[in-house]
């Protein structure tokens, strides 16, 4: 991993801009003294909520009682002792709630540290976790917070996200936010605040980030991704929906490639070539990646389509089709380039 690929990660980064009003509404309860002990921090994927949490944290963490008039901005320096705990996990009033790795994987992690090494970032990204935060992730929290600052300062629990969890770690999270510790913050992440209890979003003060603006996501791929080219930065751009993990992602996969190639074989109609079509779905379907970026832009040529009022109802019943397809293939364990080929085929006789 670069160094700059290591600093998009949230809690390296100590960049972030397009969120300066719920920056300012946060900063603001503190200054007036009148900071809620939970936050639900919510948006789209990708537009920068763990980044935005994380900068809370650190803030809260970093203050000093005695230059409480000299704040004037949620900035911890990179240098600070502060940033740099956070950083690496070390912070001893920091606690990160996400969903853990599964029992094999945590051996390994064990193994290594007795047979005196550690596992690098590449490695442990490789990890499978659990598919869910569970209630017993949810006790460590309370194990957390059981113990007292070592100096009186605020404690930050971060969960991220709220989504991840289940019936009985939402209902023991729940407890907490409804009687959390004196100088204790909750700050929840959630993609989806919708699903969430009604209970636990009643118990949160609400920051809602907001899709980012096309020049502000372009700017922040320039940061993280200098090398790449400004028409390339243009359409991934125009793809990203405001959001730039997305752009980050669509950029390292190809996306924009990828799309071109979906948007010129669905549109080329009845009379597509076939040897095209046979390379495109061996293509599409040779790794999970290609595949699951194949299902979240074809559905996103769809509702282009449909937007553009060109034939709604066809598209309609198209995207339907396309998204029970999907459900059918992971369920019945279908051949993916066989329901590759099948989506194709359908979408070239109404384009």
């Amino acid at each position: 991993m670069s160094e700059i690929e290591a600093s998009f990660e949230p809690r390296h980064n100590g960049y972030i801009i397009g969120h300066e009003d719920v920056e300012k509404m946060f900063f603001d309860a503190w200054k007036n003294n009148s900071l809620h002990q939970a936050w639900l921090i919510s948006g789209i994927k990708g537009i920068g909520k763990a980044t935005f949490a994380y900068r809370l944290a650190r803030f809260l963490l970093n203050l000093e009682d005695d230059k409480i008039n000299n704040y004037t901005s949620l900035d911890v320096s990179p240098d600070s002792q502060t940033f740099k705990q956070v950083s690496n996990g070390s912070h001893p009033d920091f606690k990160l709630l996400e969903r853990g790795y599964l029992k094999t994987e945590r051996q390994k992690i064990v193994k290594a540290i007795k047979d005196g090494s550690y596992l690098n970032n590449e490695e442990l990204a490789e990890l499978k976790k659990s598919s869910v935060i569970t209630v017993d992730d949810v006790r460590t929290v309370n194990e957390f917070l059981s113990k007292k600052s070592a100096d009186g300062r605020w404690r930050i629990v971060l969960v991220d996200s709220v989504d991840d969890m289940n019936t009985s770690s939402a209902n023991a999270i729940l407890k907490i936010l409804e009687e959390p510790p004196h100088k204790t913050i909750m700050l929840l992440i959630s993609h989806n605040p919708a699903r969430l209890l009604p209970t636990i979003r009643s118990r949160c003060a609400k920051l809602e980030l907001k899709p980012l603006k096309e020049g502000v996501v372009a700017s922040l791929l320039r940061r993280y991704r200098p090398n790449i080219k400004e028409d390339l930065i243009k359409k991934t751009v125009a793809m990203a929906g405001g959001s730039i993990g997305k752009a980050i992602a669509y950029v390292d996969n190809d996306a924009v490639q990828l799309y071109e190639k979906i948007y010129a074989l669905a549109t080329s109609g009845k009379n597509f070539k076939t040897a095209d079509m046979l390379k495109f779905c061996d293509e599409v379907s040779s790794t999970e990646e290609n595949y699951e970026l194949f299902k979240e832009l074809i559905c996103k040529f769809l509702s282009e389509q449909a937007r553009s009022l060109n034939k709604i109802e066809e598209t309609t019943q198209m995207f339907d089709k396309v998204t029970h397809t999907f459900v059918e293939t992971e369920s019945l364990n279908i051949d993916k380039r066989h329901a590759i080929m099948n989506i194709m085929v359908a979408i070239c006789r109404i384009y």
